[in-house]
């Protein structure tokens, strides 16, 4: 009852100090979570297992679990500063020793056919999407930043430690952009999705510092109904004040997911991210290095 009370004060209604006291340890098993990593939209309407006690029913529906752990063994100090994710035994080494640009893409079939992993990076037009991608890697300009909306307009990969792959997508809802290439940009990143066999997750990013937009949604809506693995990222998160039209990051985050948890039954994986403070990004690579590992573990 400890642990849900806890969690119910920290996720439930997320505080961006209360969000950072949480320490991590792995605990030690190994199994398989291929359903795990996919909170699809339809799962919404199926029933959960019916032997589950009351606080594991809680940590399915509000945490992401990964492999080799059950729920009713799920403590506080597992979950990851500023998120919902809870530290598996696929946990390994994040750490990022080098990066390289490989190539552009306006086809998904131009795409390299290596058969490593890659995370894509998706989300509105200046949501933060190159800032993010070089605060990862700590290297300036790897991704390219710009003021102008719709910049990337390709499909971009960058090589991580010659293991894999993140992927930097076309943004959506640039209104600056013309209308006909915004619908080139979104059949071909759709295509993407359905057709890439080597994308363990996708990386949906979110601007904390404004309410949620119904074209996030839309797209988290879309890509859970295609059961595509998503992890929301919300960017921004260091601008503690509200603005000019009145929330919080906090308050953002919290009205999102109570949207969300209308589609979906098991919450998806969410972080809190800033490339100005660095806020999230140890944390992140930890998430996508169990990701990653699983998938590496089961082709």
């Amino acid at each position: 009852m400890l642990l849900i009370l806890n969690l119910r004060s920290r996720l439930l209604n997320p505080n961006l100090s209360s969000l950072f006291n949480f320490s991590y340890s792995r605990p030690p098993s190994s199994i398989s979570f291929r359903a795990s990593i996919s909170h699809t939209a339809s799962a919404a309407k199926s029933p959960g297992p019916a032997a589950l006690s009351e606080a594991a029913r809680f940590v399915r529906k509000v945490l992401f679990v990964p492999p080799g752990v059950d729920p009713d063994d799920v403590t506080d100090d597992m979950v990851l500063p500023g998120s919902n994710i809870v530290a598996g035994p696929y946990a390994g080494d994040a750490k990022i020793k080098e990066v390289d640009f490989v190539k552009s893409s306006s086809r998904v079939k131009e795409c390299p056919k290596d058969g490593r992993p890659e995370f894509a990076m998706l989300g509105r037009s200046n949501v933060g999407k190159s800032s993010l991608i070089n605060f990862l890697v700590r290297k300036k300009e790897v991704a390219l930043t710009s003021k102008k909306p719709g910049k990337t307009q390709l499909i971009n990969h960058f090589l991580v430690n010659e293991s894999w792959y993140i992927v930097d997508l076309p943004g959506y809802g640039f209104a600056n952009a013309p209308e006909s290439a915004q619908m080139d940009w979104s059949s071909f990143t759709k295509g993407y999705f359905l057709n890439r066999e080597t994308l363990v997750s996708v990386l949906l990013l979110i601007d904390a510092s404004v309410p949620p937009k119904k074209i996030d949604l839309d797209c988290a809506n879309w890509l859970g109904r295609n059961n595509i693995p998503i992890t929301f990222v919300f960017t921004k998160c260091d601008k503690m004040k509200g603005g000019k039209k009145g929330n919080r990051p906090d308050e953002n985050i919290r009205e999102f997911q109570e949207v969300i948890r209308e589609t979906y039954k098991q919450h998806p994986p969410w972080i809190m991210t800033s490339s100005v403070t660095g806020l999230g990004r140890d944390e992140l690579l930890l998430h996508m290095s169990q990701l990653r590992n699983f998938w590496d573990n089961e082709e």
